[in-house]
């Protein structure tokens, strides 16, 4: 069971999570793999469509993904007891 929990757990997601969101990375990658073929073919037909996927899908894996990463860290940083605080 680990095998399907440990590496959506170690990027913050529960399994039917990562499930939504890899497919949803698939979809958007066959769209723009299936528009780079069609570009081939028609030069004149989806002169961004290519770029403007693989510039969306870093967004949402990287760029995202360390803003969620620094979030976690500020919500999960020590508060300071009510004593820490007096003695500071």
């Amino acid at each position: 069971m680990q095998a399907f929990t440990n590496h959506p757990a170690s990027v913050g997601e529960t399994y039917g999570q990562h499930l939504v969101s890899a497919s949803s990375f698939a979809i958007r990658m066959l769209w723009g793999a299936i528009a780079c073929f069609l570009h081939g073919l028609f030069p004149f037909a989806f002169t961004t469509t290519g770029s403007d996927q693989i510039r969306l899908l870093h967004e949402k894996m990287v760029t995202n993904r360390h803003r969620q990463a620094v979030r976690l860290q500020a919500d999960t940083a020590e508060v300071p007891s009510d004593a820490a605080r007096q003695n500071a």
